[in-house]
């Protein structure tokens, strides 16, 4: 991707999570599961963090979950839509709205940038993101921003989703139109991981298929989940009447005992930030012990 181009419409993200905000809770069934099973990979890695960011941490499922972990941690919900905020802060009077990411032990709230973090080089220990990549326009800077905030020894941990997610979706409509977010391939995301100069990632998939009893059931959990297409690309105007009715055809062949297949591809990543060997502009680091003496 050059400077120019742009994929994602942030402004768009925002309103349909903005949008989503009640509602997100009654429908975010699949979100919370695939947070549990993120949650359930931290069991196999030895970390006492002191600082922790949840990045779109949404209505605060996952932040809850990591504070439980890490009752002495000091915690950071971050997010780009205040909506969303708003109600994980209602939900819970510990977690503070806006305050500053110093105290231990503590929990607050941050309306921000992912791209753009208002934290300290090497300030953070546990940066976690649950489902937040494919509403990124660039994931490289994503991964670049949080290897600035991580300390030496932190660990990046995520879930995401892969490119046959929606696949059902995306297949049915012939209008030649974008219809559904874009999904990233795990191994483009572990090669990100590697240029960011992260150690060590790990990377592995696994696909879920969520079913529902008709194509407008599955089309309002999208848009209540704050879920639906917010591409550059996607159709503006109104989609006609042809094109949902070819669609709804054309996906309704799919159905099986009256339940209709949705494929989600969920990507699991994690990588370490080690020690830098090179130089922002290829040149090799050596680093020389003061406590070792020449013989």
């Amino acid at each position: 991707m050059t400077a120019t181009e742009h994929f994602v419409d942030r402004r768009q993200v925002r309103r349909n999570f903005a949008r989503a905000a009640k509602t997100y809770d009654e429908v975010a069934v699949l979100q919370r599961e695939i947070g549990s099973r993120l949650l359930e990979r931290l069991d196999y890695v030895r970390l006492e963090p002191s600082r922790v960011i949840d990045l779109g941490c949404g209505t605060g499922a996952s932040l809850n979950a990591l504070r439980e972990r890490y009752p002495k941690a000091t915690l950071l919900g971050i997010d780009l839509s205040e909506a969303m905020l708003r109600i994980s802060h209602a939900k819970s009077s510990r977690l503070r709205w806006l305050l500053p990411f110093l105290r231990s032990g503590s929990a607050s709230l941050l309306a921000a940038d992912a791209t753009a973090l208002p934290c300290r080089q090497r300030s953070v220990t546990l940066t976690w993101s649950n489902l937040l990549l494919p509403w990124i326009d660039d994931p490289l800077m994503l991964f670049r921003e949080v290897h600035r905030v991580l300390e030496i020894g932190g660990l990046l941990m995520f879930s995401t989703l892969g490119p046959d997610t929606l696949k059902e979706l995306r297949n049915s409509f012939a209008d030649g139109q974008v219809h559904t977010q874009r999904f990233i391939d795990m191994h483009d995301y572990g090669d990100m991981l590697v240029d960011c100069g992260f150690a060590d990632p790990v990377m592995d998939a696994e696909v879920v298929t969520m079913t529902y009893p008709g194509f407008d059931a599955m089309l309002a959990d999208l848009r209540r989940s704050g879920s639906a297409c917010a591409m550059r690309q996607r159709r503006r105007g109104l989609t006609g009447k042809t094109a949902w009715a070819t669609a709804r055809q054309a996906y309704g062949r799919l159905a099986h005992d009256g339940r209709w297949p949705a494929t989600v591809e969920v990507v699991y990543g994690h990588a370490w930030k080690a020690e830098a060997k090179k130089t922002v502009d290829g040149r090799a680091i050596v680093r020389f012990d003061p406590k070792q003496r020449a013989r």
